[in-house]
């Protein structure tokens, strides 16, 4: 791979027609020889812009996901008589280096010179005059629903549209429709053929068919962003099946503030596969590096589908008013390690002829290819060869090699698969050298969000040991696997013993034991160890029981640290966790506390009540979810007709009482208000006592003996 390298200040200047244009910079962080690729750090200005600052392409790539090379793209207005100046500065004792530059005309007005009092300014009253001397700096750029555009498949402009799905988050990521080949596409004066491939529109990601879930999310994007700047965000739309107005109407909210009210696609766009866009403008604070885009339906409009939908975005950061687009470097969380291999599909350049110029159509296309030589563009795919290897301690966990784990397993025989997850595959095995069974979780390679997981629980499980959390007795990751190693829970999830299986139902006694061990694991994760930890996904099958009915919470993947000897101190984060069981506060204000878990608690608690899913489409809509129906009927005193059928008669009013009164205030909307776990573990064995007593009195008045507590295996 070939680069210029610059020890001194040099600057290319490129005679241009005037009007915007895209400058893009590739940048290939290898180890070239003679040189510290790490020690490179350099500025770029472009004309009176300054680009990048102190700027460390090695530092960038490590950032995750690791890239192989980086393009930053930036859309420079060129004015009359005037050249595109490129200048690199190397910063004191360092130098600066380039892979390759690329020149691309676009229309006039495309993204700059809008007319005044066609842009909002997101949480003002007031328009922004996004003037053609603004340079923009693209961020992302989106094909939502659908696959990757790559640059060659774009409309004229060699743009790369990546899918979405990375960038959203919370638990329910809708319905993403893509390939829609018998979809025509219209295209208009107000929205040319230029604006964006037809790939973008004729792909687009829905809310899906339930509005009762739809009702109760929003369908939301987090991008991490630079603070400081303002943000030009644009949205693609176009219905491709509805015909009529008031089909879909949906809100739409950017940084929690409404942007547009009753957004309807078919009364914007006049019809049926007509695509348009929609910009704003909004400001993203010092204190702030997250940008969010957020749809819910408009229940106001009274719509036909309560649903959203959106085909494209686009996100460009804005220079402020020294004109720069400069932001310091990322800091990684470990050392990055150089990458030798390429670590992400893209592409490249490669040594070949001098390209001049090329005409396609209105658009004139200048790509300069700058190295030793000039370079003309082409394609490549890459794959990942490096894992981010953290360091554990050898005193905290066990490392098991490949064999190990394969003679375990029988080569990961489907026969010994005991749970099957997100994550991956759990199997049912024996180690060598460890005389009891275990339980192993492989990561499955297709998994983005499984690594990042395996190495948060490794971290979090290696320094917990106690009662009713689940034990980590060793990882593998060796040859690209990822694979966990637990104490094998011989009856299972607690989910197994509720509902829709064959399992003898629980008792209601021993449905309390195990409510009141896995609330002392939760209570233990918040106050008893020596960081606070939020496990921001506790639900029925995070929740396993031994050989002796025991109830370990399990699956730390998620699970967050905060500050030490602080309690409900929020964390602002993204929203993870499992849709039914999520704290509704924290998913609108993104603020993490112990009493997340607390909410999610409340859930699991009526689910052993009721012996039925947080979640349940197949319901009437009104009952789909438990916390919001169980809640209605403890409102109304019907709370007796959704309890398990098997446990009528079987729970003494009093306990029942005190019971439903835990969950119900594990349930409070408002965080504050919710009890503390050491609140509800305190109340939960005071209903378990009121169990007993009541069923000491009825043994009494039945004229029997009671000699002792009945143990877990008398209540099977």
């Amino acid at each position: 791979m070939t680069a210029r390298f610059f020890r001194g200040e040099f600057t290319y200047k490129f005679p241009l027609s005037p009007g915007p244009k895209f400058l893009r910079l590739y940048f290939y962080p290898n180890q070239y020889p003679g040189l510290d690729i790490t020690s490179s750090f350099f500025s770029v200005a472009a004309n009176n812009y300054t680009l990048l600052s102190n700027f460390s392409a090695y530092l960038v790539s490590a950032t995750s996901p690791p890239q192989a090379f980086i393009v930053k793209e930036f859309v420079i207005t060129v004015g009359n008589k005037q050249m595109m100046d490129v200048t690199f500065a190397p910063s004191p004792n360092s130098f600066a280096f380039i892979n390759g530059i690329e020149v691309v005309s676009m229309p006039a007005n495309l993204y700059t010179g809008q007319t005044y009092g066609s842009l909002r300014l997101i949480d003002t009253n007031y328009f922004f005059e996004l003037e053609n001397s603004t340079a923009l700096d693209t961020a992302y750029r989106l094909n939502v629903g659908g696959r990757d555009v790559l640059d060659v498949h774009d409309s004229g402009m060699f743009r790369t549209w990546n899918q979405d799905i990375d960038y959203i988050f919370g638990a329910a990521s809708g319905v993403a429709h893509y390939d829609q080949s018998e979809a025509t596409i219209k295209y208009t004066e107000a929205t040319p053929v230029y604006t964006a491939p037809e790939a973008v529109y004729k792909s687009y990601r829905s809310m899906g068919p339930n509005p009762y879930i739809n009702f109760n999310y929003y369908l939301t994007w987090l991008f991490t962003v630079d603070s400081g700047f303002y943000y030009l965000v644009r949205l693609h739309f176009c219905e491709n099946y509805l015909q009529k107005v008031n089909q879909r109407v949906f809100d739409i909210f950017i940084n929690n503030h409404a942007a547009e009210k009753a957004m309807d696609v078919i009364a914007v766009s006049e019809g049926n596969g007509i695509p348009i866009y929609i910009d704003y403008v909004v400001w993203v604070a010092q204190s702030e590096n997250e940008l969010w885009v957020a749809l819910h339906p408009n229940a106001e409009s009274k719509p036909e589908y309560y649903d959203a939908v959106l085909n494209g975005l686009e996100i460009f950061k804005l220079n402020n008013s020294d004109g720069s687009l400069a932001a310091p470097n990322p800091r990684p969380e470990t050392k990055p390690m150089l990458k030798q291999k390429h670590s992400k599909e893209g592409r490249f350049l490669k040594p070949g002829k001098v390209v001049i110029g090329a005409t396609l159509s209105s658009i004139v296309s200048i790509l300069l290819i700058l190295s030793l030589v000039f370079w003309q563009r082409k394609l490549f795919l890459c794959r990942t060869e490096s894992i981010n290897r953290r360091k554990v301690s050898p005193n905290q966990c066990r490392h098991f090699s490949v064999a190990d784990i394969l003679t375990a397993t029988n080569n990961f025989d489907d026969a010994l698969i005991i749970g099957r997850g997100g994550f991956g595959n759990v199997y049912r095995g024996h180690i060598p050298g460890i005389q009891y069974e275990v339980a192993i979780k492989r990561l499955n390679s297709k998994s983005h969000q499984g690594e990042n997981e395996f190495w948060a629980e490794i971290e979090m499980l290696s320094q917990l040991r106690y009662i009713n959390l689940v034990s980590l007795i060793g990882y593998c990751n060796e040859k690209q696997e990822m694979i966990l190693v637990y104490d094998y829970m011989v009856n299972g999830t607690l989910r197994d013993h509720l509902y829709k299986n064959d399992n003898i139902p629980l008792q209601w006694k021993q449905r309390l034991q195990i409510c009141i061990g896995a609330a002392r694991g939760l209570e233990y994760l918040h106050s008893g160890a020596v960081q606070r930890i939020i496990h921001r996904d506790v639900k029925t099958t995070n929740i396993l029981l031994d050989e002796t009915w025991v109830a370990k919470v399990s699956d730390f993947g998620l699970s967050k640290m905060g500050p030490v000897l602080m309690e409900n101190v929020p964390i602002t984060t993204k929203v993870k966790g499992t849709f039914g069981y999520m704290d509704p506060e924290y998913f609108r204000r993104l603020h993490l506390t112990e009493k997340s878990d607390v909410y999610s608690f409340g859930v699991v608690l009526f689910e052993v009540l009721c012996a039925r899913p947080a979640v349940d489409t197949s319901l009437e809509d009104d009952e789909v979810g438990l916390a919001s129906w169980v809640l209605k009927c403890v409102e109304n005193e019907t709370i007796e007709q959704i309890i398990d059928p098997y446990l009528h008669g079987k729970i003494a009013a009093e306990c029942l009482k005190v019971f439903v009164e835990i969950a119900k205030s594990c349930l409070h909307d408002v965080g504050v208000e919710r009890p503390k776990m050491r609140d509800v573990v305190g109340m939960l064995e005071f209903a378990l006592e009121l169990q007993e007593a009541a069923g000491a009195k009825q043994a009494v008045e039945a004229g029997d003996t009671i000699n002792h507590a009945p143990t877990m295996d008398e209540l099977v």
